[in-house]
């Protein structure tokens, strides 16, 4: 087995300090992650162009399809898949950090890190997890208007809020994403950027971001709540902001990950 499938190495795996962490952490890596933006911006726009793209092609799909039910989840499974699409730029801060002055073609170098294969790995779960999500609002749609879909935009405008069945569907579906995004937040905030930084496989990886997000409940709900409030905010001018909203979270999430986890102990 390679050294990075699954860290199941004879030595034992190692126990990274958590620190904790404060509110005002979070307005520091956001502050940094600016920064590394603008540092960069012809480079991070270039990536990013993915994302808005991404998006209306999620939206023309779905509108195709008579699926408008699953536009919304379509939306909210940014959260859940992003911090994988963000390691390239995760990439670039680190680089940024030892004083390099890093392309674009940096963020593509994680194909050729010593964790990739381990990165994969949590992105397929990601992935599995996002799936799963969609399935949920699919049956839940069902459950709630039976097989026949919306026709129209207007005819699905007016299930949703003009019936009781409607808000019923708005709260329960929130419910459950929320706990998809809860799942995904913890398995992956610190997950992906450790493994990147530290060639460590996905075993250490998730115990380590369990942990901080255990030891730091309060301050990573609240990064949470921050992360989605901006990808909502990005998403509204037909995701074309995501552009930019994307870049800068994906670097102050490197920069809060550099703030929460150690080195080793001892």
């Amino acid at each position: 087995m390679t050294s990075y499938d699954l860290s199941l190495h004879a030595h034992p795996s190692p126990r990274f300090i958590v620190r904790r962490l404060r509110l005002s952490d979070l307005g520091t890596a956001l502050s940094r992650g600016m920064d590394d933006f603008w540092a960069m911006p012809s480079h991070l726009l270039f990536l990013s162009i993915f994302y808005p793209l991404a998006g209306i092609i999620l939206g023309v799909v779905s509108a195709g399809e008579n699926a408008f039910f699953l536009l919304y989840p379509l939306m909210a499974g940014f959260l859940l898949i992003g911090p994988f699409a963000a390691v390239g730029l995760y990439e670039m801060s680190r680089r940024r950090e030892r004083g390099e002055a890093p392309s674009w073609r940096a963020a593509f170098g994680v194909l050729r890190a010593p964790g990739i294969g381990s990165i994969l790995w949590l992105g397929a779960l990601l992935c599995v997890l996002f799936i799963a999500w969609l399935v949920a609002a699919y049956m839940l749609y069902g459950f709630y208007f039976g097989d026949e879909p919306a026709k129209t935009y207007s005819q699905f405008l007016t299930q949703v809020f003009q019936t009781a069945e409607g808000r019923r569907m708005i709260v329960v579906g929130n419910l459950i994403g929320l706990l998809f995004a809860i799942v995904a937040l913890s398995l992956s905030v610190f997950s992906f950027p450790l493994m990147l930084d530290r060639h460590v496989g996905i075993d250490v990886a998730i115990r380590t971001s369990l942990r901080a997000t255990r030891e730091n409940p309060v301050v990573i709900a609240v990064w949470g709540l921050i992360v989605a409030l901006l990808l909502a905010a990005g998403m509204i001018a037909a995701f074309v902001g995501l552009a930019v909203v994307m870049p800068i979270l994906a670097h102050a999430t490197w920069h809060l990950y550099r703030r929460t986890i150690g080195p080793p102990a001892s």
